[in-house]
């Protein structure tokens, strides 16, 4: 069975990128992909609702845009995988918000996989991640999400950080993609324990053994950092290793929220180097 991947593009040289990165992070994989541009028209937006009058020029000059836009995506990918006989590709062009098409295709679909850059076509380099990238990580919580950086190059990754505080127990289906990436990559999974304790109590030591037992397929090995903020400590670990990829599972908090809050998205720089696999919580 083809694992089936959602690559979204707004055309910028960013969203191509992680198209690139997908497609060669999976090159030996059977993949069905789906290359998806949501588009709106200026004007459109009215009392905060979409008005979908579908004869105005502002609409069809936007779904002009949108098809001719895949249309040339799907040429530089047909020149760049020289007819992989494990890829199909599929175009869809969606008028839609952004958050709405994703979740959409992803539920239509049944997706595995979402993949995209970490900027969009406002690129500033003042923001980390764009806020459609946000949106997305924390709203499709039923499929884990690839974020790419535009100077990710590192294709496949031979290096994985994965932190924890082994206070929460994981599920294997929650650390399936993970594995699948570290097998087809060859990669080491490095579990990166951030702690303030000086020991592990029992609940953590049970949570540990049983991610050595979800990870017993791969490569893997135990690191500790202690006494540091969680966003210091991935950075000196990811910048002193050269790192090249950065996996975790976005738990939510009942009191807290998310790990993908907005202030520490923007306290780690580490985004703006590595790509970042977001898994999720399956019993939310």
């Amino acid at each position: 069975m083809k694992k089936k991947i959602l690559l979204t593009t707004d055309f910028s040289k960013n969203a191509w990128n992680a198209i690139v990165y997908a497609l060669e992070l999976y090159k030996s994989v059977a993949c069905d992909f789906y290359v998806l541009n949501a588009y709106s028209a200026e004007g459109y937006v009215k009392n905060n609702l979409m008005i979908s009058d579908r004869g105005k020029e502002t609409y069809e000059a936007a779904k002009m845009d949108s098809e001719d836009g895949l249309v040339r995506i799907m040429r530089m990918i047909t020149f760049r995988e020289k007819n992989n006989p494990k890829h199909t590709f599929t175009t869809i062009s969606a008028f839609n918000p952004f958050l709405e098409a994703v979740q959409l295709v992803v539920e239509e679909k049944d997706i595995e996989l979402v993949v995209m850059g970490t900027k969009g076509e406002s690129n500033t380099l003042s923001v980390l991640f764009g806020s459609n990238a946000i949106t997305v990580m924390e709203k499709v919580r039923n499929c884990p999400v690839l974020v790419v950086p535009e100077v990710a190059d590192s294709v496949p990754p031979k290096e994985i950080v994965f932190p924890t505080s082994y206070k929460t127990h994981f599920k294997r289906r929650e650390l399936i993609h993970l594995i699948e990436i570290a097998n087809i990559s060859e990669a080491s999974v490095k579990i990166l324990h951030i702690s303030q304790e000086n020991e592990l109590d029992e609940k953590q030591l049970k949570n540990k053994a049983l991610l050595e037992e979800t990870f017993e397929s791969i490569n893997y090995a135990h690191h500790l950092l202690s006494h540091m903020e969680i966003s210091s400590a991935i950075n000196c670990f990811v910048e002193s290793r050269g790192s090249d990829m950065v996996a975790f599972i976005n738990k939510k908090h009942r009191f807290f929220g998310s790990i993908l809050s907005q202030p520490l998205v923007k306290s780690i720089n580490y985004y703006t180097r590595v790509p970042v696999l977001v898994m999720h919580d399956l019993r939310n």
